[in-house]
């Protein structure tokens, strides 16, 4: 006798909620009622008119709650007070929490735009990724070697036989510097010759003129700061100026300074490469046809419909197959390629293959940061859990009147975004205030992009994403409480509660000793590399350009006239300066030389005084001398050479020297020399010889100050001197230690960023650390009371409390040694000359790791265990 269903049902969707008990209990007992007077189908027709007869405004009409259900804003601001309530209640968990997140997410923000201007490397130019730079891989008895730098003739060909592939494609000099002059305004800045095309290639942002400035075969480009060094504010178009004293050109454009951020940011300006052929006679007579000269670039855009693997398979032999009347060079078997723009930063070649090292340092410090913000995800989710005790209570009356787990779920996921999004306020001041400091280590320019909706939209997903990893754990766990036995006081959290605790905290004091002991050895090998013996003696030691012609042939008075101040011992002439090998030539022949041996050497032209200025060491025979005419046919070896060469008694030894089609060179050897360290001080000492000027010219001025004397009180003289018997020129200067120093700093930026980031991280862990161990004696009040009363010692609490602590810093230690020690072997590997992997490195990681834990008990403990008993067992 059930009454129809779906009438009840159409009642419920009508009637108000208030008055379906009382309408449905009448609408039940009349229909019982008429089925036992009448049959069932008369009562289920009657049932249903008076189902539709409810439907008056006094039956649909609802009630208004005395209690209205609350809505979802409602909701959060309950949320949100309690949350801020929370964190007002316990101010030094809530300042651990935020300080903790903050320096975290600080760290992750500042390396995330470091990795952002990494990966943005000349992107600036609108076509990056069709350009590319012509290089070739050469073949030779030490493996495959890479030559990023080209012939003439190359550039010839390439754009007779393969310009199809090409939608540009110019040849440039080096970006080396010049003396800019327009009246009695000089300056000397880097730049570049290179032909007509380059500046649409490069899509520069003129200010001035055109960007097709550089088809008149006398005009310049100049960047917007050295226009504005020479010329003022003015518009600088159509100004006469000239390079190097000698070259008269018109300035046609004015560009945008390219950004720190990309290949060709030191180029100042841009002359055409015609006019740089005209004033070097050598390159009409010999370099356009000589495949054996290499001394420029080739720069090139393909076509849009192209890709760079294509291109380069076509172009793998057009140096190969002209190569006939150059044996020597047809020897090293060469490959023409193209190196993408987008890899000319991190994964150029290096000796034949790809050099990752720059990307893997990408991947390591991007790494490092993300662990830094994990320790401070650490410390919360830590903190959190470790008071769920204290808020048991609360979680069990909250279920008892009815919250769901969801519910809960919100409001602990609501205070732990309220935590994250103090520390992102925090951590966006702290970043702004190390930016400058991070800019200086990094050496980028990088400013905190506020404009970028990009930056934002990943900020926003940076709180996300840290939101949910910090408060994912605390929302779930203490969400799961079961109200009755919290309630009834039986609640416990079992032996294996702390367990994530522990697991965490040794997951924190590994990475911490792993940074540790990387930072130590990255210290040690630049400290090893630094100790190096260089061969020469750097103190005092001054390095001068020759950047314009005004420069030569006034060796012997310029020499008189700095030694006639009493401010400089010795002057010397060279080629390139005394820290890199600036050339190298092949043609040597000697006795004893194998068909298998290459004959390529290092090469320098020098003066005879070069040797007493920068205080190379003798190990075999004499230094030259300007007494002996016969000298200028001599030449002195380095340690490397005479072990190549193999020869047991070199001096007096016979070397004969065929540079290219002049007549062929004999040479004594005079002498052997320690070796100098002139390249890396990382790699193997490169086999050099040097020679009274030899082949070419020299380009930079060696002045050994006066021992005797401060530099600041030699340098305004020696520049006095410059001065007048070069006035055309800015005198412009290095010391050899400075530019020795230089060597070293991608080294000392790791190390520094490492140190940074290994102090951070032992912050960070040493923070949560400090919370626990709150937490901890705080627990164990009662007991460490009981303990007092029966005896114990302040000494014995204070081991009671550490050893948990330290037992498992002693876990992290065992787990980061072999990880540190796997990655350290391999990040030394790729330096030939290298220091070694000591056991007592580890061992001084681990015991200052067990300190800085000891330390950082002992407060809390010591506190703890200086507290009377009678307070902590009052209530007992």
């Amino acid at each position: 006798m059930q009454p129809p269903r779906l009438a009840d049902r159409l009642l419920r969707l009508f009637c108000a909620p208030h008055l379906h008990e009382e309408v449905l209990g009448d609408l039940h007992e009349r229909y019982v009622v008429r089925v036992n007077r009448s049959d069932v189908a008369k009562a289920r027709r009657r049932y249903w008119l008076d189902v539709v007869a409810y439907v008056r405004p006094e039956f649909i009409r609802r009630k208004s709650e005395q209690y209205p259900k609350p809505t979802n804003m409602t909701m959060l601001r309950n949320y949100l007070k309690i949350a801020f309530r929370n964190l007002a209640k316990h101010k030094a968990y809530s300042l651990i929490n935020i300080g903790g997140l903050a320096v975290g997410m600080a760290v992750a923000m500042l390396i995330g735009l470091w990795i952002y201007d990494e990966l943005s490397f000349n992107t600036y130019h609108e076509h990056y990724d069709r350009i590319a730079q012509v290089q070739s891989l050469e073949y030779g008895e030490h493996g495959v070697g890479t030559n990023n730098s080209v012939q003439y003739p190359l550039g010839t060909e390439l754009k007779k036989n393969y310009k199809d592939h090409f939608k540009h494609l110019v040849m440039a000099s080096w970006n080396v510097d010049n003396v800019l002059s327009a009246g009695e305004n000089k300056v000397s800045r880097k730049g570049i010759f290179i032909e007509a095309e380059a500046p649409e290639m490069l899509t520069l942002k003129m200010v001035y003129g055109s960007r097709a400035g550089l088809k008149d075969p006398n005009s310049i480009l100049l960047s917007e700061s050295t226009a504005q060094a020479i010329f003022g504010n003015i518009d600088p178009v159509n100004q006469a100026m000239k390079i190097n004293n000698k070259l008269d050109v018109k300035v046609t454009g004015v560009y945008e300074d390219l950004p720190l951020n990309t290949q060709f940011k030191d180029v100042k300006f841009l002359a055409p490469f015609a006019l740089w052929v005209s004033d070097n006679p050598w390159m009409k007579e010999k370099a356009m046809t000589d495949w054996q000269n290499h001394f420029l670039k080739i720069y090139a855009e393909i076509n849009p419909n192209s890709n760079f693997e294509t291109v380069s398979a076509a172009i793998k032999n057009a140096e190969m197959k002209n190569l006939a009347n150059f044996p020597e060079q047809a020897r090293l078997k060469p490959e023409v390629f193209l190196l993408p723009m987008r890899d000319w930063h991190l994964h150029n070649y290096k000796r034949g293959v790809i050099d990752n090292g720059p990307m893997q340092l990408l991947y390591l410090i991007g790494t490092i940061g993300a662990f830094v913000l994990l320790l401070a995800c650490i410390n919360f989710m830590n903190l959190s859990t470790a008071r769920s005790e204290k808020r048991a209570k609360e979680v069990g009356v909250r279920k008892a009147v009815g919250s769901i787990r969801r519910q809960l779920v919100n409001q602990f996921f609501s205070e732990s975004y309220l935590v994250v999004i103090l520390a992102f306020m925090l951590a966006l001041l702290l970043a702004m205030v190390a930016l400058p400091w991070f800019n200086d280590v990094a050496a980028k320019q990088i400013a905190m992009p506020w404009s970028n909706l990009w930056f934002w939209l990943a900020c926003l997903g940076f709180i996300s994403v840290t939101g949910l990893l910090a408060g994912s754990y605390p929302a779930l766990y203490l969400s799961s409480f079961q109200p009755v036995k919290v309630l009834k006081g039986t609640f416990r959290v079992g032996r294996f509660a702390s367990v994530p605790r522990k697991v965490l905290v040794v997951v924190q004091f590994t990475v911490s000793v792993t940074l540790i002991i990387g930072t130590i050895i990255v210290y040690r090998q630049i400290q090893f590399a630094k100790n190096r013996p260089v061969g020469y003696t750097r103190d005092g030691l001054l390095l001068v350009a020759m950047k314009s012609g005004d420069f030569y042939g006034k060796h012997e008075l310029l020499r008189s006239e700095l030694q006639r101040t009493g401010m400089v011992s010795e002057m010397a002439e060279s080629m390139g300066k005394v820290t890199e090998v600036w050339s190298g030539n092949d043609g040597f022949t000697w006795k004893g030389k194998t068909p298998s041996q290459e004959n390529s050497f290092g090469t320098l032209a020098i003066t005879p005084e070069f040797g007493k200025t920068v205080g190379w060491q003798f190990l075999k025979g004499r230094d030259f001398s300007r007494n002996n005419i016969s000298d200028s046919s001599g030449m002195v070896i380095n340690e490397a050479a005479v072990k190549y060469m193999g020869l047991k008694n070199p001096i007096g030894e016979t070397v004969t020297w065929q540079f290219r089609e002049r007549p062929l060179m004999t040479y004594q050897i005079l002498g052997v020399i320690k070796n100098m360290v002139m390249e890396s001080p990382y790699d193997p000492i490169v086999p050099t010889i040097f020679m009274i000027r030899a082949h070419g010219g020299t380009n930079h001025i060696n002045i050994k100050i006066n021992p005797t004397v401060s530099a600041s009180e030699a340098l305004p003289k020696i520049e006095a001197v410059f001065k007048k018997l070069i006035p055309t020129a800015p005198f412009e200067y290095q010391f050899a230690d400075q530019e020795y120093a230089l060597k070293f700093a991608a080294e000392e930026r790791i190390g520094k960023l490492a140190g940074f980031f290994a102090i951070l991280a032992i912050f960070i862990s040493c923070l949560g650390l400090f919370g626990l161990a709150s937490y901890v004696a705080e627990q164990r009040t009662k007991e460490i009371g009981v303990r007092k009363v029966l005896g114990a010692s302040v000494a014995n609490l204070w081991v009671l409390l550490s050893k948990d602590f330290l037992l498992l810093v002693i876990i992290s230690f065992a787990i980061a040694t072999p990880v540190a020690y796997s990655f350290l072997s391999g990040w030394l590997e790729k330096y030939t000359y290298r220091t070694e992997l000591s056991w007592w490195i580890f061992a001084a990681s681990g015991v200052g790791a067990l300190f800085i834990t000891l330390l950082t008990v002992s407060f809390q403990s010591i506190k703890a265990a200086l507290v009377n008993p009678v307070k902590s067992l009052r209530s007992e």
